[in-house]
């Protein structure tokens, strides 16, 4: 029997790569989500995550009676089109009472033993999908810093 790690978070998938968008009750993790999807993200998890660490990294997969649900405030649990599983490229902690640093050093988090790219976010600003995006692109490599040039 596979033995998960479940965690209270949400996760979406961009691209095939899976972000863990993590913050306390009520931070806006299943907003985020809902505005990714809406760009084109796929829903993995929502309040629930299970994770388990395979040699490509660490997987990412909705609790089954959750799979494909995403709770939406104002009109309550909502079935969507879901994605199975994915790995995790990128966890965003969601922040809405620390201001975020404008030039931060590159942060690292580390689940079940795995080491990954962590950022803050303000879930709620107009530009959080966009940072969300582009933070994805840093980790990945498809773009990068101003001051990462010659």
């Amino acid at each position: 029997m596979v033995k998960y790690k479940q965690i209270h978070a949400t996760c979406i998938a961009i691209d095939g790569y899976g972000i863990l968008l993590r913050g306390p009750s009520a931070s806006g993790k299943s907003d985020l989500a809902l505005r990714l999807i809406d760009a084109g993200g796929e829903l993995v998890a929502d309040d629930r995550v299970n994770l388990l660490v395979r040699p490509d990294g660490l997987c990412a997969s909705a609790p089954r009676a959750l799979y494909g649900l995403l709770e939406v405030r104002g009109l309550g649990i909502l079935r969507l089109p879901a994605t199975k599983k994915t790995n995790i490229t990128l966890v965003c902690e969601l922040d809405n009472l620390e201001p975020i640093e404008r030039m931060p050093e590159d942060k690292c988090t580390c689940l079940s033993g795995v080491k990954l790219p962590l950022i803050a976010i303000s879930p709620f600003e107009i530009s959080s999908v966009l940072k969300v995006q582009l933070a994805l692109k840093l980790v990945v490599g498809s773009i990068i810093r101003g001051h990462d040039t010659d």
